[in-house]
């Protein structure tokens, strides 16, 4: 047993013999830190690196630009919401303006020329704004003339109101507001001429404020005694069932029937639906009929 040991031992050193001059070379470990040594400090090349990284990751990154698309400046919206700045200004003011006073409102003195160009060019353009053209140029400018504000309806005295009524083709009524868009303090007006009885005036309910007004002719209007006025609202009206019947028995013919003998439909009773019987369905274990029991006669 011992020979079969020193062979394998021996057997073992040969070989370690034979491998030892292949390793080039040892390795080498770190020798322990220090205990109370200090942490690095960062350095400055390592933050450039670091930087550097970033910047290189950003340009890499893919954006989705559509080249063919305008870029979304938010230009145009921007242009429009000053006209509506500039249209509450002219509507205050209530007198011409220059384009260089509505700039200097704006505090768009300074803006691009593109910017201000279109600002010129909505006004020009809008509804709600007149553009009077400067009479001592030949050719205008795109900032030349003055601009006033524009009012749904013309009217600003009660003269002016009265022929405005009268000169309308339908019989519909004018709306307050509409009125106070270009004479916001009318409302004193549309009472006088309401006393004077050469309008028609619907008011709210709450406020009694002027909602819708018409023209009216004041010769048609004729002063009633109070007298006949007390009388008249002390006259009490019969019921609407009862109001066929005083008419026959006055000899007058009503344009409706009497109620009474109206036929009332009698009201409609839903019908409950019942729920049809529940078919069987198809048999397909024909072959097992002679084990199986029929329980159809034991339904209710």
């Amino acid at each position: 047993m011992s020979s079969y040991l020193d062979k394998q031992q021996a057997a073992f050193k040969s070989e370690a013999m034979s491998v030892a001059p292949k390793i080039s070379a040892k390795r080498t470990l770190a020798p322990p830190a220090a205990e109370n040594a200090p942490s690095p400090a960062p350095s400055n090349a390592s933050n450039t690196s670091r930087n550097e990284n970033k910047e290189a990751k950003r340009k890499r990154e893919a954006q989705n630009v559509v080249y063919s698309q305008p870029a979304a400046t938010g230009y145009g919206t921007e242009a429009f919401t000053q006209v509506t700045y500039v249209i509450e200004f002219l509507k205050k003011k209530d007198e011409p303006k220059t384009f260089r006073e509505i700039l200097e409102y704006l505090s768009q003195v300074n803006a691009e020329d593109r910017t201000k160009t279109l600002i010129a060019k909505i006004l020009r353009q809008h509804e709600r704004v007149r553009w009077v053209p400067d009479p001592e140029l030949k050719s205008q400018t795109w900032d030349s003339g003055t601009f006033m504000h524009r009012p749904i309806i013309n009217v600003r005295t009660k003269k002016d109101l009265i022929a405005y009524l009268q000169n309308k083709a339908d019989a519909q009524g004018v709306s307050v507001k509409d009125l106070k868009d270009g004479w916001a303090d009318c409302e004193e007006a549309i009472d006088e001429l309401e006393d004077e009885h050469k309008i028609l005036v619907t008011r709210t309910k709450k406020d009694n404020h002027a909602r819708m007004v018409w023209s009216n002719d004041p010769s048609l209007f004729h002063q009633v005694d109070f007298e006949f006025q007390d009388m008249w609202r002390k006259t009490e009206l019969p019921s609407v069932d009862e109001l066929v019947r005083k008419l026959q028995e006055a000899g007058q013919k009503p344009a409706s029937e009497d109620p009474s003998k109206r036929i009332k439909a009698a009201p409609k009773t839903k019908e409950k639906k019942r729920k049809a019987p529940r078919k069987g369905g198809k048999t397909t274990n024909t072959h097992m009929q002679h084990l199986l029991k029929d329980f159809s006669h034991l339904k209710r």
